[in-house]
């Protein structure tokens, strides 16, 4: 049995049902290593500031290192008797060192011990949720990179509306991601400060050192409230926030691709490597992967809810309904981080129906745009310009004809300003090589935009 960090006022064991219901080591034990490293620096400052002799330190650190080599080794399992990580780690501790262990406690609580514990291992999924964010960023390039010169119809309501590069669309997702990358590093900002040596809520008569401990562990500032420190769990919810954005636009993404491999649409299919078939149906060929990942959004968005909801009523300072936002926070980012690697997957096995693609593209209207600004290059009003090609294509509607069937004495029937560069623009090709302004998917950009990514997503990456 896990000998707890508390009891001398209680003439009482734990009714089972309570020790059951209390217990968090099922979930926390994840925080194992962390825990570890923050008590290293924890023992090194109690010696350093004479708070407990230099030689039982020494021996805390010395036990403390042993317990975490066997966690990298992945030789550590969680005890279901103990009632947390920290309770844990403090037996293990104990059986290496004896009742000298008992001393690592000084000038701590496990309210200020949870929240370095969770500070440290948020620290570590911003940057695999970066890593990740990078990796997805850097397939999506590869895939621009290799559509370049694709035209496919770009949307509005999912209609129809003028012609883009398929590149240009795909860096539409490069950006959202980036925005993602820029929230993180900003969280990671607001991350960097240590809650340690705040205790349970009040800080402590002992003359410890948080200073010397946020510089062992990394951290450029410590928390000048001790009962904000305890409790803060904003970090948590911007993570969760960041994480639920992330997973919208992955949904996005994904809900884009599934569409594109359909037989409707017919731009994109699936490698068989990242789709699933029918148990009943032997034709079908389902992208399961991204609906998966479109569903996950649901779970992100719920996460950052639920934590938002148990946070709302919490007086100060520390309260045990924050057991409960390590579960939602694992389970958010972990399901984030793993639809960022599926969703790598998947655009890494996308092939190209150039075929579809040109039967989408048919149909001229798509460029009306590129008529009416045609006028306006030749003094028309734009709003007039507007209304003249809308006429234009009802009467090609109503008389079933394609815009680019029509001579040009027919154009002049609604406006003698056509001429035969007019005629030119009903060319999808044309149309993205006439875009002129900054950001638009004028091909000569849209490779400018490529190499750029390409550049940033080898230079300040992580991996």
């Amino acid at each position: 049995m896990a000998r707890k960090l508390w009891g001398g006022r209680f003439t009482k064991r734990t009714d089972p049902v309570v020790e059951r219901f209390t217990s968090s080591i099922a979930v926390d034990h994840r925080l194992a290593k962390h825990d570890v490293i923050g008590s290293i620096a924890h023992a090194k400052m109690l010696g350093a500031c004479r708070i407990i002799p230099t030689r039982d330190a020494r021996r805390l650190v010395s036990g403390l290192q042993q317990i975490l080599r066997r966690i990298e080794r992945g030789q550590f399992h969680p005890d279901p008797a103990a009632e947390d990580i920290h309770t844990q780690i403090h037996t293990m501790l104990r059986r290496r060192v004896g009742p000298v262990a008992e001393k690592l406690q000084t000038a701590r609580s496990r309210n200020d011990q949870v929240a370095l514990d969770l500070r440290l291992y948020a620290r570590d999924v911003v940057t695999r949720l970066s890593r990740g964010l990078a990796r997805a960023q850097r397939g999506l390039v590869a895939l621009a990179d290799r559509a370049h010169e694709v035209v496919i119809p770009g949307y509005t309501h999912l209609q129809r509306a003028q012609p883009v590069l398929l590149a240009h669309h795909l860096l539409a997702y490069v950006e959202m991601l980036e925005r993602d990358q820029e929230r993180l590093q900003d969280a990671r900002r607001r991350l960097d400060t240590l809650p340690l040596g705040a205790v349970a809520l009040a800080g402590t008569s002992l003359p410890i050192n948080r200073s010397k401990v946020a510089k062992l562990l990394g951290f450029s500032r410590v928390a000048d409230n001790s009962m904000d420190a305890v409790s803060d769990r904003d970090f948590v919810v911007e993570l969760l926030a960041d994480s639920a954005l992330t997973a919208a636009h992955l949904s996005r993404l994904a809900e884009d691709l599934i569409l594109w491999a359909t037989e409707e649409f017919g731009i994109i299919t699936l490698d068989d490597a990242v789709a699933t078939g029918s148990s009943l149906m032997p034709q079908k060929k389902n992208p399961d992967v991204l609906e998966l990942i479109r569903g996950q959004a649901g779970q992100a968005f719920g996460g950052l809810m639920e934590l938002l909801t148990m946070l709302k009523g919490l007086p100060l300072s520390y309260n045990r309904d924050l057991q409960w936002d390590k579960a939602v926070f694992f389970r958010v980012t972990d399901g984030v981080m793993d639809a960022l690697e599926a969703m790598d997957c998947v655009v890494r096995h996308v092939h190209l129906r150039r075929e579809g693609i040109r039967r989408l593209l048919s149909h001229d209207a798509i460029c009306a745009t590129d008529l009416a600004e045609q006028l306006v290059t030749r003094g028309v009003a734009f709003q007039r310009a507007h209304e003249i090609v809308g006429r234009l294509v009802r009467s090609c509607e109503r008389e079933g004809k394609r815009l680019g069937e029509l001579s040009l004495a027919e154009l002049r029937r609604f406006s003698p300003r056509f001429d035969e560069a007019a005629r030119r623009r009903l060319d999808p090709r044309r149309s993205v090589e006439l875009k002129q302004s900054w950001g638009s998917t004028n091909p000569r950009l849209v490779r400018q935009a490529i190499a750029r990514w390409k550049r940033q997503l080898t230079s300040n990456r992580l991996v």
